[in-house]
């Protein structure tokens, strides 16, 4: 398993690996449908599609992680693809799906038009996005950032339901979806973050030994210094499309 591959895993997916079932259901794949993985990541969605039997493409920037989805799924047609650029032809699918992508598309509405493009008519475009304050494990990090002088910058855009369903169009509905990250203690989820993945994570290893010990404090006092394991939960606002 790759580096990125497995800090991305430790820092998110104990997060995205729950909330894929429920984004399945919420798209109503179903066994036999051509689905589309838009900004795959390590796999998470991916895994399920496959458990429900569809034929899955995966479509992912990061060649790390693409060359991860190939060793994991071989079955799976993983391409390295911006979500603003997908490499198949109009109407391949029977839905494109972006679990958790929308928030850091380079170019959101090029992103919803590719989507749209490749499903057939009749066909599903889904997105889904965690609530900034909804997902606690992000509101944690940026209620430590603010109180370190450290605003995240642009935290908010395409993390609310309204953002993304002005992407989607008329005809959208959306449905909030709950996941339930578990830590084993302060340790496991800081060490997580010093993974560095995702913007948090590239938040925390960018701060020098001084900073770093104050940022840990005020986290371990945001999550109220717990002492042994503990959960949080992950909400995220699901959308969904039929294609004209």
């Amino acid at each position: 398993m790759f580096q990125s591959d497995v800090a991305y895993d430790r820092f998110m997916g104990r997060f995205s690996r729950g909330l894929a079932p429920l984004f399945a259901n919420f798209a109503g794949i179903e066994a036999g449908q051509r689905v589309l993985d838009v900004g795959a990541g390590t796999g998470a969605l991916t895994a399920e599609l496959l458990a429900r039997s569809a034929e899955v493409a995966a479509a992912e920037p990061s060649a790390p992680f693409v060359d991860a989805l190939r060793e994991r799924y071989p079955g799976v047609d993983a391409r390295v693809a911006a979500a603003e650029q997908l490499p198949w032809p109009d109407e391949s699918f029977d839905a494109a799906l972006a679990q958790l992508v929308v928030a850091f598309m380079s170019d959101h509405h090029a992103g919803a038009h590719e989507m749209r493009r490749v499903v057939r008519e009749g066909g599903t475009v889904a997105m889904c996005t965690w609530d900034r304050q909804g997902m606690e494990m992000l509101a944690a990090v940026d209620r430590t950032r603010t109180a370190l002088g450290d605003e995240a910058e642009g935290a908010s855009a395409y993390r609310n339901r309204q953002d993304v369903e002005s992407l989607l169009g008329p005809g959208a509905e959306a449905e909030l979806l709950e996941v339930e990250g578990t830590y084993s203690g302060f340790e496991d989820f800081w060490e997580a973050l010093l993974g560095g993945a995702g913007p948090a994570g590239a938040w925390a290893t960018s701060l020098d030994d001084e900073r770093r010990v104050v940022a840990r404090a005020e986290l371990y006092r945001q999550l109220g210094e717990p002492d042994g394991p503990f959960a949080m939960t992950g909400r995220a606002w699901a959308i969904r499309v039929t294609r004209a």
